[in-house]
């Protein structure tokens, strides 16, 4: 995992790498994502870490133990790193279209899973919404579907 990773950040050759390494990197690229959107306030809480985790798990349809490797070298690789195009070129290189409008929802439920948006959170969106090359509607209505979901009213979570 942590090769995969390094292939992430550094731009590796991946012609070669079979499938499933491919989604591995995918999955740790989206990993890295979220985490800088929950570190974004100065802190990574547990809500906001079993908020990834169980993302992670549905959408890469991955182990318990597989989520926590991703989500520990997801966690070294953001702490490494001074930039977010690395992680996103991943994403908008492998996702389709409906994948990266689906990559905006899970960073903003990642955003209210501790129950308060902070300014730097929403900004870091909204960068991540141009990188991935989603509209800002688009980013717009997967809030509103995340605010629905958790049954937040007025947004302001």
């Amino acid at each position: 995992m942590i090769g995969r990773i390094k292939q992430l950040m550094f731009g590796a050759d991946e012609a070669d790498a079979p499938s499933a390494a491919a989604e591995d990197t995918v999955a740790a690229a989206a990993a890295a994502v979220m985490i800088e959107a929950a570190v974004m306030d100065g802190q990574f809480d547990d809500d906001e870490r079993a908020t990834i985790a169980r993302l992670l798990a549905e959408r890469f349809e991955m182990t318990a133990a597989d989520v926590e490797t991703v989500l520990a070298e997801a966690e070294r690789a953001v702490e490494n790193s001074v930039e977010l195009f690395s992680f996103t070129r991943v994403l908008r290189d492998d996702f389709d279209h409906d994948d990266r409008v689906h990559m905006i929802e899970m960073l903003w439920e990642v955003a209210f899973a501790d129950g308060v948006i902070h300014d730097y959170e929403a900004n870091l969106i909204r960068r991540v919404t141009g990188l991935l090359h989603v509209t800002d509607r688009e980013s717009g209505w997967a809030r509103k579907r995340v605010l629905e979901r958790l049954d937040i009213v007025d947004g302001a979570a």
